[in-house]
């Protein structure tokens, strides 16, 4: 069943859960009468849900005095955000030699939420930026090259479920975005495609993770140029294959750093 994007939908139990989580996780350990009090849920809820906790690993009681703490599983949950941290750290110091050496201001950024994430940028370090770092900002995934270097090199299996979730797409647009992204897949970069010209234009890669079964697109890097300094066909020329690279060196750090 579709529910309108307007209306939030909430399932109470997984409400009830997180409730009792978020109380656990502010202390070491939590009585259960001070978990009755902090979540306002009934005792035997708490109860109930304490119970599912342990049994999945998530939590465990201590003793009677002391109550009961969450377990190191919970740190699991947190893995996608520590990856982008690996990514981020193991990035920067390429990047940063990039604009050292050409000047132009770069963007790596993630998939979050179907669009695309800014989580690093050398804007603050290049002469040439007319933007600022736009660290945590959101782009549109159909328009911005970050986006559409995403699309273009992701999974199909993947590419479905975002088209399926942005929503709105005629077939006859989703075909023509397929024979877009195949340009893109052919000539390795993406370029910004918005619905009337501006002065800023985009350049995109995406980073690859290599996997022993397939690849998978982790980030995509962007350099942000002036349409008055270069042309797309002279960026491309001058800056894909560094770009490329670049995106390689940052997928292989990322790598060391995640294991």
């Amino acid at each position: 069943m579709d529910y309108p994007s307007s209306v939030p939908l909430v399932v109470e139990s997984v409400r009830r859960s997180f409730a009792v989580l978020e109380a656990l996780s502010q202390r070491r350990s939590s009585t259960l009468s001070s978990l009755i009090s902090e979540t306002g849920l009934p005792r035997p809820t708490v109860v109930r849900l304490l119970h599912t906790l342990i049994a999945l690993g998530y939590a465990t009681r201590v003793s009677r005095q002391q109550g009961y703490r969450l377990t190191d599983r919970v740190l699991g949950l947190s893995e996608s955000i520590r990856f982008v941290d690996h990514l981020v750290d193991a990035a920067i110091p390429h990047m940063s030699r990039f604009t050292a050496e050409h000047g132009w201001p770069l963007y790596l950024a993630t998939l979050s939420h179907s669009a695309i994430t800014i989580r690093h940028s050398t804007a603050p370090e290049s002469p040439r930026a007319f933007e600022g770092a736009a660290v945590n900002a959101k782009r549109p995934i159909l328009i911005s090259a970050l986006g559409r270097a995403w699309l273009a090199f992701c999974s199909k299996e993947e590419r479905r479920s975002i088209l399926r979730d942005i929503g709105g797409l005629t077939r006859r647009q989703e075909i023509a975005l397929d024979e877009q992204l195949a340009r893109v897949r052919q000539e390795g970069v993406a370029f910004t495609r918005l619905p009337r010209p501006t002065r800023l234009h985009g350049i995109a890669v995406p980073v690859m993770q290599e996997a022993a079964q397939d690849n998978r697109v982790i980030a995509s890097l962007s350099m942000r140029f002036p349409l008055s300094a270069m042309s797309e066909p002279e960026a491309a020329q001058r800056f894909g294959r560094r770009l490329q690279a670049l995106a390689r060196a940052i997928a292989s750090d990322t790598g060391r750093r995640a294991t």
